[in-house]
């Protein structure tokens, strides 16, 4: 079997979203780059790693911003839920290392989280 060929607007639409769809791999590189920073300050600071009322804040944030956009607040927000629920583990992981780490230091077994 042959494949038809593609039209050239099929083309240039796809080529979009192939550069649309790195710019959204980068732009959460850069994000994660930034919570990664956030994360080791937290667990310096011995702070949760969860804000629960700071991450209804970007809900919401997001939502108008989809909605502004013409983009389905729901979808934005299961996006935002899911960045949201892998940056917390990324920093419960810090923060368990950084105590691990402290107590290393100072010569004993870490404490239970």
């Amino acid at each position: 079997m042959t494949s038809s060929p593609v039209p050239p607007e099929l083309a240039t639409l796809r080529r979009s979203i192939d550069n649309l769809d790195a710019a959204l791999v980068h732009t959460l590189a850069e994000r994660f780059r930034c919570t990664q920073a956030v994360g080791e300050l937290k667990a310096r600071l011995d702070l949760p790693a969860a804000d629960p009322e700071r991450e209804k804040r970007q809900i919401a944030r997001l939502r108008a911003l989809a909605t502004e956009s013409g983009l389905d607040a729901d979808f934005a927000e299961k996006f935002l839920t899911l960045v949201i629920e892998e940056v917390i583990r990324h920093h419960e992981h810090l923060s368990g290392a950084e105590a691990a780490a402290l107590s290393a230091a100072a010569g004993r077994a870490p404490a239970p989280r």
